[in-house]
């Protein structure tokens, strides 16, 4: 494959840190320049921000700006979407002013799956850790600008590996259930297509929560995240705080039911909850 450049000028709802620093994605990592250098699908890419222009550059198996538009989501309107919940109140119009260029990206529904299961529990640089030594292991390797980069295996390719070959890699107690997940689809007990087609958010989470290792809170991810399920409202630590903190103001946040925070968010933020988690998200974690 050979190399090809794309070039955006002017997008205010595009700010690389916002984007791969948001808790949706982990094979993206800063380079020296402040760029920053992801691998997705057979694609490796390399994105720089300098004042208003934005430089795409890497290896695509297809044309560019097609591989650009289609993963970065360039067709959903996201000034729109940020004025819409702007008006919901202070504190969100604020957290979008903080993180005003965070896209949700249009990532594989697999490579989300295994990487939110090996999320729980862990911290950003482990799992960062643990995903590409298993596509180093299990996936393809493209080579561009003098670096071996991997892709993240599919269905088949993760097959090969058992659970002790789990374990070798470093996925603790995770080992079990990637291998046993892994199984579920090579068997096709459930599919990645009866997934996608599932309309309903309620028979979605609940194929999900079927998943070794899947508990709401990654069901709530893989929705969101894999699937463009923006009324989907995951709750960790800092959700569970900027939410208590701003709305509920219980003096013990861990008293704090998901249920209760749910329901807030419906009442609030209705089909854009899991944007607006973003914002929420982003914004109090970097400002912790």
């Amino acid at each position: 494959m050979k190399e090809q450049v794309y070039i955006i000028d002017n997008n205010k709802t595009f700010e690389p840190k916002h984007i791969f620093d948001c808790g949706q994605c982990f094979r993206w990592n800063i380079e020296d320049d402040e760029s920053y250098t992801g691998v997705f699908g057979n694609n490796v890419l390399n994105v720089k921000k300098e004042g208003n222009k934005i430089t795409f550059k890497g290896i695509c198996e297809k044309d560019i700006k097609q591989v650009v538009e289609d993963y970065f989501d360039f067709n959903t309107n996201y000034e729109k979407i940020k004025e819409k919940l702007a008006n919901v109140d202070e504190y969100l119009k604020q957290s979008i002013e903080f993180g005003n260029g965070i896209r949700i990206l249009n990532q594989d529904l697999w490579e989300t799956i295994i990487s939110f299961i090996i999320s729980a529990n862990n911290n950003i640089p482990r799992i960062k850790g643990i995903i590409e030594r298993i596509s180093k292991k299990y996936g393809k390797k493209i080579e561009w600008s003098g670096k071996e980069y991997y892709t993240f295996p599919t269905i088949q390719e993760l097959s090969e590996a058992t659970v002790e070959d789990f374990r070798a890699l470093g996925l603790g107690f995770r080992d079990k259930r990637i291998y046993e997940t892994t199984k579920i689809f090579i068997d096709r007990e459930m599919t990645i297509e009866e997934l996608i087609e599932e309309q309903d958010v309620n028979k979605l989470r609940e194929k999900l929560l079927t998943l070794p290792g899947v508990g709401p809170k990654v069901a709530d991810c893989i929705m969101l995240f894999g699937l463009k399920r923006f009324e989907v409202f995951p709750i960790d630590v800092w959700v569970r705080r900027v939410m208590n903190d701003l709305y509920i103001k219980n003096e013990d946040e861990t008293k704090v039911k998901n249920t209760e925070i749910e329901k807030l968010a419906v009442e609030k933020y209705s089909n854009l909850a899991g944007l607006a988690q973003q914002y929420l998200f982003y914004w109090r974690r970097e400002t912790a």
